[in-house]
């Protein structure tokens, strides 16, 4: 007779259910990265051109490179791989690139002569780069099964 009580069995390892819940949690968090991104950039576009006292005030510039950090962190997060700060930082480029070009009609969202425009692209850009280094160089996650 012994004295120690007999060990339960162990779990049984995740099935299916739990595999197919996990990649639509990861593919749902990619999407909202993305949203959160065209969001982000709406707004810094809108925010380019705020003037106090007819000078530019540059308020957007601090807030793309806030915006892009916490989307890059959430996207890496989220969707579990290295390579997942492409999805926010796709469409903010993209539209980034969008701004800067004159439509059929002229009009022009960030111009060359903006320098708060100008310095938010390359704020943003640089922030991309600098979050996608860190995520690759990152050691690789310890998994704890169990």
């Amino acid at each position: 007779m012994s004295v120690v009580p007999p060990e339960a069995p162990a779990p049984a390892p995740p099935g299916r259910p739990g595999r197919a819940l996990d990649v639509a949690l990861r593919v749902a968090g990619g999407g909202v990265a993305v949203v959160g991104a065209v969001a982000t950039a709406l707004l810094e576009l809108i925010l380019s051109t705020v003037r106090v006292s007819g000078t530019l005030v540059g308020v957007s510039v601090p807030l793309v490179v806030v915006a892009n950090v916490a989307l890059s962190w959430f996207a890496h997060e989220a969707v579990g791989t290295r390579w997942a700060v492409v999805l926010p930082a796709t469409p903010w480029f993209v539209l980034m690139g969008a701004a800067a070009v004159r439509t059929s009609e002229g009009d022009l969202l960030l111009a060359g002569d903006n320098w708060v425009g100008l310095t938010m692209i390359v704020a943003g850009a640089m922030t991309f780069a600098v979050m996608g280094f860190r995520q690759v160089l990152a050691p690789p996650p310890v998994r704890r099964d169990g």
